[in-house]
């Protein structure tokens, strides 16, 4: 398997990553010190999209759910939402000269014919599959089919592939055209359930609609009804009043009330779990970014801003909590798994909440960064980065890594930097369609 070895923080080739032996074990005490903000944050994006490149999955090319195993699958687990995640993540390996272009494109080839063949119901893929076979690993009893959420993660990620990878060249060719293949098969208006004014987000061919779950916002799934009015197979189209009688349409859709003095337009009081603001912006820009209902960079601004104050007045006293020790988000915990907000407080913090806030709150999020790194990093840095959560309260730091909290750090890191996932995705011919039908305003 293809090995990074982070000798320094910057300055080694690709071929020079690629070409070292693996280390016998990792050592975090041996970390790099004396870096720069700019390298620092090099060598987290370097050290995490290890997570997609050496730990991705054998056969398959696709990430795996989690780096420890569980779920009495092994490590066959792989994640679709999480692999839309990281294929964006090696983008920015391959921007940034850390991976090879024509390596990469050809993984990603391997990827996507895998994907052509692996189950999928309706075009729409499932949560999890067997990374080895292509079938379907039920998520849950009843959730043993397609998942319009996990698939709509996957092709935001997808999509961007297809726009950077513009080479004329025949691996870059057939990406392109087995990526448009896969985006054109998937039936959005199947998930209307019979022409309901809302995307549904499970069907199983073995328990129907059993899951009975309309999804409404305002949360991570905005993106679904992006893609979902973006398609260019009308056939499969959906209406605009999907959007604006669906998801628009609930009790905790618009809010408008202050939490610790800082507005916020959308969502459930506090604003819920951080990745609310992460999952769907990897791609869609929310700089400029409104429609009716919201301008999107003010959302989740001071959805981040709340989030942040709320672990600096620390109401419940936790250890460790502070300016440079912030961001409650779904993510492992020192007894399970855990949707972390303001609202379920357990005294757990996720790395991948400060990190993947970076484009909006850049200083405070540099703060947490090293903090993390600098003090925290005998504990919870790793050879694939930061470890997915800690609790000092319960003297608890995990030894897991998921995918779809890893893959955000790079990305929205990258966005900060660069911008350079915003650019591929806002560019795409069909999503500019698409927020046009929704009625956005778009930077």
């Amino acid at each position: 398997m293809r090995m990074f070895l982070f000798l320094a923080a910057v300055g080694l080739s690709a071929t020079t990553l690629l070409a070292q032996p693996k280390p016998a074990a990792f050592d975090a005490s041996k970390r790099p010190n004396n870096l720069t903000d700019e390298q620092l944050m090099d060598l987290v994006q370097r050290q995490t999209i290890r997570y997609f490149w050496d730990y991705a999955h054998p056969v398959s090319g696709l990430a795996r759910e989690r780096s420890n195993i569980a779920y009495d699958y092994g490590d066959e687990v792989t994640t679709t939402g999480g692999t839309g995640f990281g294929v964006m993540a090696l983008i920015v390996g391959v921007e940034r000269g850390w991976l090879p272009r024509d390596t990469v494109a050809r993984h990603l080839l391997k990827m996507v014919k895998f994907l052509a063949k692996a189950d999928s119901y309706h075009g729409v893929f499932p949560h999890w599959l067997h990374g080895a076979t292509g079938k379907t690993i039920p998520f849950s009893r009843k959730d043993d089919g397609a998942d319009l959420v996990e698939t709509s993660f996957l092709f935001q990620g997808l999509l961007c592939v297809r726009q950077y990878f513009n080479a004329n060249n025949e691996v870059e060719r057939q990406l392109r055209q087995r990526i448009t293949w896969l985006w054109n098969d998937i039936e959005w208006n199947w998930h209307t359930r019979e022409g309901q004014e809302v995307l549904y987000w499970h069907w199983s061919p073995n328990n129907g609609w059993a899951m009975n779950f309309p999804v409404r916002g305002f949360n991570e799934c905005l993106i679904m009804y992006v893609l979902a009015a973006s398609t260019p197979n009308e056939k499969y189209a959906v209406s605009p009043s999907v959007y604006h009688r669906g998801w628009a349409q609930s009790d905790f859709f618009k809010n408008g009330k202050e939490f610790y003095g800082i507005k916020l337009p959308l969502g459930f009081d506090y604003g819920g779990p951080l990745f609310f603001s992460h999952y769907s912006f990897l791609g869609l820009n929310p700089k400029g970014l409104k429609d009716r209902y919201a301008d999107y960079w003010e959302q989740n601004r001071n959805h981040t801003l709340i989030n942040r104050e709320h672990c600096l007045r620390n109401p419940k006293g936790y250890k460790g909590y502070g300016a440079n020790c912030w961001g409650l988000t779904a993510s492992d915990t020192y007894n399970g798994y855990a949707a972390h907000s303001p609202t379920e407080d357990l005294g757990t913090i996720s790395p991948t909440a400060a990190l993947s806030a970076f484009p909006y709150t850049p200083e405070y999020s540099m703060q947490a960064l090293k903090h993390f790194y600098f003090e925290l990093g005998d504990k919870i840095w790793s050879e694939y980065g930061f470890v997915d959560a800690f609790n000092e309260t319960k003297n608890w730091y995990a030894k897991s890594h998921l995918a779809i909290d890893q893959g955000p750090i790079v990305v929205m890191m990258e966005n900060h930097r660069s911008g350079l996932l915003w650019k591929l995705f806002m560019e795409i011919p069909e999503i500019k369609k698409g927020l046009q039908r929704l009625g956005f305003e778009k930077p």
